[in-house]
């Protein structure tokens, strides 16, 4: 079955979901700037290596790391925030227009997402997991690159685009099989929308016009019938799933010091993995192409290209 569009009436918040919409509008638009300056290349170069030499570090990642595959960041000079602001949870599961404009958006994104390969960095982050040098990797990162490139395992704290699930009767769904029932339900309408597409943003879906938003048509969920079908990951103003939460404690329990690598830790998930370290007196890293939240909680701060930086250090491992 497919749903015709329709425009819907805004959609109307209890004020606990106001509340959190109205946060994660403050989160969305949150600038990151310098609060301390970063070393020496040669200085942080030196500190990262004796971390990574010493081993058991926590590797959390960002939008940084992708870039290399094609997919925009969010916070960084030319990062995506600048012309799209994502929607909130409280946006997508209350009003049903919003999850129309997704879809449509998403639909014609997908096609770009769903081709990347990993980069460079994740293969080489990889080989460290693999070493025994990373004692885990976490990712903000919504891609699936990492476990494409090998890691294992891997915390998606933000969960992956790949898998879709009903937010009314919670069934999921393999992300390209539902492509494949908007594509029944919508021929040929990626190919031509995609010319029309300003842009692809780092959560799947692109900038589209909305006499295009109205001409594509929404499927249902499979077991419910329900429109309501979400991809699994963490909008703004929603919140990592448990058992998310629990792998994250257990990595910082066990780890010696942790790499930030990519990210500008804007967002307090995150952020809060890089505070909690250094409450604990863990030495902390970022490395990063430019300013990060976590800069100032940091023992070595090195604003670099992501990619050259990771292949010196991993060189100078031996």
């Amino acid at each position: 079955m497919i749903v015709r569009p329709h425009v819907a009436e805004e959609a109307v918040f209890t004020a606990q979901a106001e509340k959190a919409h109205r946060a994660a509008l403050r989160s969305i638009a949150r600038i990151v700037e310098d609060s301390v300056p970063p070393q020496p290349e040669q200085a942080a170069h030196a500190g990262i290596l004796a971390m990574l030499k010493t081993g058991d570090v926590l590797c959390v990642t960002g939008a940084g790391v992708s870039t290399d595959s094609g997919i925009p960041d969010y916070r960084g000079p030319e990062g995506s925030l600048y012309r799209h602001r994502p929607m909130t949870y409280q946006e997508f599961k209350y009003d049903a227009a919003a999850r129309h404009r997704y879809w449509a958006r998403s639909f014609v994104g997908w096609r770009h997402m769903g081709a990347a390969v990993p980069n460079a960095s994740h293969h080489l982050l990889a080989s460290w997991q693999q070493r025994g040098i990373l004692s885990g990797l976490i990712t903000q990162n919504v891609d699936g690159l990492h476990a494409a490139a090998g890691s294992d395992p891997v915390v998606a704290l933000h969960g992956d685009l790949a898998t879709v699930h009903c937010l009314t009767c919670g069934s999921r769904e393999d992300r390209r099989h539902l492509d494949q029932r908007f594509e029944d339900a919508n021929p040929g309408y990626a190919e031509a929308a995609m010319v029309a597409a300003e842009n692809v943003n780092p959560d799947g879906d692109v900038s589209l016009d909305p006499s295009w938003v109205h001409r594509f048509h929404m499927v249902l969920c499979l077991v419910c019938g329900a429109d309501t079908l979400k991809p699994d990951v963490v909008y703004f103003g929603e919140t990592v799933p448990p058992e998310r939460k629990a792998a994250v404690d257990e990595l910082i329990q066990h780890s010696a010091s942790l790499l930030v690598v990519g990210s500008s830790m804007a967002v307090m998930s995150g952020f809060s993995i890089a505070l909690r370290m250094h409450r604990a007196g863990k030495p902390v890293a970022v490395l990063n192409g430019g300013p990060s939240r976590a800069d100032a909680k940091a023992d070595w701060r090195w604003r670099t290209r992501i990619a050259p930086a990771l292949k010196q250090l991993d060189e100078d491992l031996g």
